[in-house]
């Protein structure tokens, strides 16, 4: 090897661990004004969570500011985008409420700690057990409740604001025909935001949701006795809130992966959710995970492929708020329900509903979608529906595939000898079946049982292997069992003969 050629090995090198941003214009601008746009969807979300939590709306706003700003570097999946929710604002509601604004603090603290834990306990690897149906129903209702949010800003207010909306929409499909330079939700923001200050036209404004900030967040300890009953009291709260965080930010995550064909690291993303919501309790915040719209509008309607988005949409809300309050509460809320509206049509999977579709699917999948969607918009709450979807597809497969052990019984010519080949999964559903395929009082004195095509998968076989050999027993004849596999073997040689009493 040259001089020359070790010489530049590691500038090569070092140019090749910078982020694409630095050395390419393009992806900046994308992924700063990417950070822009989902920096003004956040302000009025994250007022409407405060809402919901019970709590100023300043704690959202420091929550998706501090959740946002240590996920972007901490995470596991680049350009998603973490702030408060409204999952999150659900669980803690009641406890704000019961005990206080300290109490939900320290549970905001403790959960994060909770989701450290689980990240470390490889909870994130649970996630290939989610169908891709249970991911269809997942987004789909995702759409719907994006949408369903929308409509209390589009119910009881001026008609101007109806115009207003359809005028977002038409700027959002026309624009990017004339140059995707400047994202199509800004240009609309701006346009809209021009049009009603500059014509004087009333409609409801961001800043009739709430006061924004004019500080930032400073840091300190929960106001709470640091004793065992606060941590009874908040443990059960914590506990809920760092599951349901953890499974929208790893559905989130594993929808991203499908949309930019890349793969991330769902365990640092566990913890990272978790380091983010120790650091927001610390700075007095309500404490949130992925938020599936504002992610969308960032990398499917932005084009953000980096951290860096992630980070400017957490600085570019507080400087919104500090340094721009006056202008941005003067955003017409109409400009941003346009916005999500434009959101939910890209984030619907319009595919799965179309007839062609649905003629091919199997019933079964179609179900577990439509489970899915039901109890996530009866709820409000996407990580109950992926636990319904899931356990439906679970019922479904079993039933499915109970019926695919076969046995299949020869005699020999000479009768002393009858012997049934097994073939196919045995477990708890399947195994059910197989003590009745078995002819115990015409049947040889020698059975023998060939399970060189069937494989014991739990307990319940190897308890219905017992139960064969004991009703033949009762008959003076006797069983054999041959042809299993390893790990078969190994399981009926643990358990047989112990799962009765005797």
């Amino acid at each position: 090897m040259s001089s020359t050629a070790s010489v530049a090995s590691p500038a090569a090198r070092l140019r090749a661990l910078r982020p694409d941003w630095l050395s390419d214009t393009k992806v900046w601008r994308t992924e700063v004004l990417a950070g822009l746009v989902v920096a003004l969807a956040l302000i009025p979300e994250a007022i409407s969570f405060s809402i919901i939590a019970g709590v100023d709306p300043a704690i959202g706003l420091f929550a998706s500011f501090t959740m946002a700003v240590v996920i972007s570097v901490v995470g596991g999946r680049r350009a998603m985008i973490s702030a408060a929710t409204g999952a999150v604002a659900l669980v803690i509601a009641p406890l704000n409420r019961e005990h206080g604004f300290g109490y939900l603090v320290a549970a905001v603290i403790l959960a994060g700690v909770f989701q450290i834990a689980l990240g470390a306990l490889g909870v994130a690897k649970l996630m290939r057990f989610v169908p891709r149906s249970v991911m269809v129903g997942f987004v789909n209702s995702l759409a719907i409740l994006i949408f369903m949010a929308q409509v209390p800003e589009m119910h009881g207010v001026p008609w101007a604001v109806y115009p207003l909306v359809a005028a977002g929409l038409v700027l959002m499909v026309f624009f990017p025909k004339i140059t995707t330079v400047i994202p199509a939700p800004l240009v609309s923001i701006v346009i809209l935001t021009v049009i009603t200050i500059a014509a004087g036209i009333a409609v409801p404004t961001v800043g009739d949701k709430g006061a924004l900030p004019s500080s930032l967040p400073v840091p300190g300890l929960p106001d709470v006795p640091f004793t065992m009953d606060t941590l009874t009291i908040i443990a059960p709260y914590a506990f809920a809130m760092a599951l349901v965080g953890l499974m929208e930010s790893l559905m989130t995550a594993k929808l991203v992966d499908e949309i930019t064909d890349t793969q991330s690291n769902k365990t640092r993303e566990s913890v990272g959710q978790g380091i983010a919501n120790i650091v927001t309790g610390f700075f007095g915040g309500m404490g949130g995970c992925a938020m599936i719209g504002q992610t969308m509008i960032n990398v499917k309607v932005s084009g953000a492929r980096t951290r860096l988005s992630t980070f400017l949409a957490g600085v570019f809300l507080m400087v919104l708020c500090i340094v721009f309050g006056p202008v941005v509460s003067d955003i017409p809320m109409a400009a941003l329900v346009a916005v999500m509206v434009m959101v939910c049509f890209a984030t619907f999977d319009w595919h799965s509903i179309a007839p062609k579709t649905l003629k091919r699917m199997p019933a079964g999948e179609i179900a577990v979608m439509a489970v899915t969607v039901a109890v996530v918009v009866a709820t409000h709450n996407l990580a109950i529906g992926v636990v319904a979807g899931s356990i439906t597809a679970v019922i479904i497969f079993a039933k499915r595939v109970a019926h695919f052990a076969e046995v299949t019984a020869v005699t020999d010519p000479d009768g002393s000898t009858v012997v049934y080949a097994v073939t196919g999964e045995l477990f708890f559903a399947s195994s059910n079946d197989l003590v009745g395929q078995f002819n115990y009082a015409t049947d040889p004195d020698k059975v023998v049982i060939d399970l060189t095509a069937a494989h014991i998968w739990d307990a319940s076989s190897v308890a219905a292997l017992d139960a064969i050999e004991s009703k033949y027993e009762q008959r003076g004849k006797t069983v054999e069992i041959i042809g299993l596999n390893e790990l078969s073997a190994d399981l009926h040689g643990k358990l047989t003969g112990e799962l009765t009493s005797h």
